[in-house]
């Protein structure tokens, strides 16, 4: 089986895009953060660690301390796709994310975007 190719990609060269995208919005690269560390249970120096490390996307989430159990309260359609719908679980988890810096970008408070 192939894996899709954003797998292998370092989630530092993506990081950056996560970061445009919310703040030609408005909002900040720390929101950025706190939604990454939610979603995966990462600590801000880990997360530091994993971003200068290059690590690839399917590592970055299969090394995550603490998976969200309230991540799968997350829903909605992300280029074309509904995230509660994806079948193989890296996908998934990067669609979650996905979804999470999106409605970030859209104005949607913390508080909503963390599930709280």
């Amino acid at each position: 089986m192939n894996k899709h190719k954003i797998y292998t990609m370092s989630f530092a060269s993506v990081y950056p895009h996560y970061v445009t995208k919310a703040e030609k919005k408005g909002r900040l690269k720390t929101e950025v953060d706190d939604i990454i560390r939610w979603l995966t249970g990462y600590s801000q120096e880990e997360l530091e660690v994993q971003l200068e490390k290059q690590t690839d996307f399917e590592t970055f989430f299969e090394e995550a301390p603490q998976l969200n159990p309230a991540r799968n309260l997350i829903k909605g359609v992300v280029c074309g796709v509904r995230v509660e719908e994806v079948k193989e679980r890296t996908m998934q988890e990067i669609r979650y994310l996905d979804k999470l810096i999106d409605e970030l970008a859209k104005g949607k408070k913390m508080e909503k975007i963390l599930r709280k």
